[in-house]
């Protein structure tokens, strides 16, 4: 799918940025696995505390407490905060529970919430994963890959 990205940059001449909490830089290294990728992707952000979330995204500290950080809410504003960071026309972000602790009844462990800004139209996606802490991030940057390739072709058609 990193590819596919690639290529799709490359047509519409876009950056994308990226901001990873659960997933903790494996979005940007699926990415940086194509050869040129440097043409498209210029930075990209591990914001794991809320203080990085704040200071680096902007995501507003109200958010963070009403909602908290694996939230559409916190995914959204790190979308749209990456995307102006970085000054890129695209940002793809994650934030979640990859266990094995953490968790509650009302946030479980797996529960990964991920948003993609593109065009200034963001979505943000809620997922459920099982497994282990690996397998929790490594679904979530199969699941981040696949909204960016949807995003793109959603708004630069």
């Amino acid at each position: 799918m990193e590819h596919e990205i690639a290529k799709l940059l490359a047509g519409y001449g876009l950056k994308i940025t990226t901001a990873e909490s659960c997933t903790g830089g494996l979005i940007a290294a699926a990415l940086v696995n194509v050869p040129g990728i440097s043409e498209w992707f210029e930075e990209g952000y591990i914001t794991y505390s809320n203080e990085a979330k704040e200071k680096l995204l902007g995501v507003s500290h109200q958010t963070l407490e009403a909602f908290g950080a694996v939230s559409s809410q916190t995914a959204e504003e790190m979308a749209r905060g990456a995307k102006r960071a970085a000054n890129a026309d695209i940002s793809i972000v994650s934030t979640g529970i990859a266990g094995p602790d953490g968790g509650t009844e009302e946030k479980p462990v797996g529960l990964v919430y991920l948003g993609c800004c593109c065009q200034d139209v963001v979505k943000t996606k809620r997922h459920q994963f099982y497994g282990s802490r690996q397998e929790v991030r490594k679904a979530s940057v199969k699941e981040a890959l696949k909204l960016v390739l949807e995003m793109i072709r959603q708004e630069m058609a």
